[in-house]
């Protein structure tokens, strides 16, 4: 059976932009466009998961969000946003949303976030606040960084390409995904931006450390693991 899924978005391109991929996905798609009605569909508890937007007309998505969990409704929500500072992904997650994508986004990051929201299977789960591989960890909320004791500092560019490997660790990676998921390019600029920036958080992450965790495939991509 196909996965029911509501969007709750009231720009009308971002909308369809998402259905359309859903679709392809073979996700049946409701949509709402402010929260009032998105409230009301969500309230059936017949959805596999929401898509709510933060900013809505009528009805904004905190409320949204609050008004499902106080009335008990655990389906799970991936919240959407242009607000991006560490303060507004942590009121979105302590609110109750299970995942918190910032604007503008790869429709594939968006994909990978759904399903393994679908996969927890939402109900009674904790969102995902810390990754790791090995001894290197990293707290998303804190936006702190260590491998082993040692404290390491990341631009936030390094960051969000750490964070990139680390929920896709032990798979290759390649520089089209990279291009979407950390720089938001939809084309290949052309230039060698992703070396540079991988060359820059090996030296951070791997330099002085026994057991490198950063590999390059040759003509493939990247790829974060224990193996080489």
């Amino acid at each position: 059976m196909a996965q029911k899924i509501l969007l709750i978005e009231d720009d009308r391109q971002t909308a369809t932009y998402i259905v359309k991929g859903l679709g392809e996905e073979g996700m049946t798609v409701d949509h709402a466009d402010n929260g009032r009605d998105g409230l009301f569909h969500a309230t059936d508890g017949g959805y596999d998961a929401i898509i709510l937007d933060r900013m809505l007309p009528g009805m904004d998505g905190m409320a949204v969000l609050g008004a499902l969990r106080a009335g008990g409704i655990h389906t799970p929500v991936l919240m959407l946003s242009a607000l991006g500072a560490v303060d507004d992904r942590v009121a979105g997650l302590t609110a109750g949303s299970d995942d918190y994508l910032t604007k503008p986004f790869a429709f594939a990051e968006l994909l990978a976030r759904l399903k393994l929201m679908l996969r927890r299977g939402g109900s009674g789960t904790q969102a995902v606040t810390k990754l790791a591989c090995g001894d290197l960890d990293m707290d998303l909320l804190s936006r702190k960084v260590k491998r082993g004791a040692r404290a390491i500092d990341l631009q936030p560019r390094e960051f969000r390409l750490l964070e990139y490997l680390l929920r896709h660790k032990e798979q290759v990676v390649t520089r089209t995904m990279l291009l979407e998921g950390v720089w938001d390019y939809h084309f290949d600029p052309g230039t060698n931006v992703i070396d540079v920036h991988v060359s820059r958080l090996r030296r951070k992450i791997d330099d002085g450390e026994e057991v490198p965790l950063i590999h390059t495939v040759r003509g493939a991509g990247y790829r974060l693991g224990l193996e080489g």
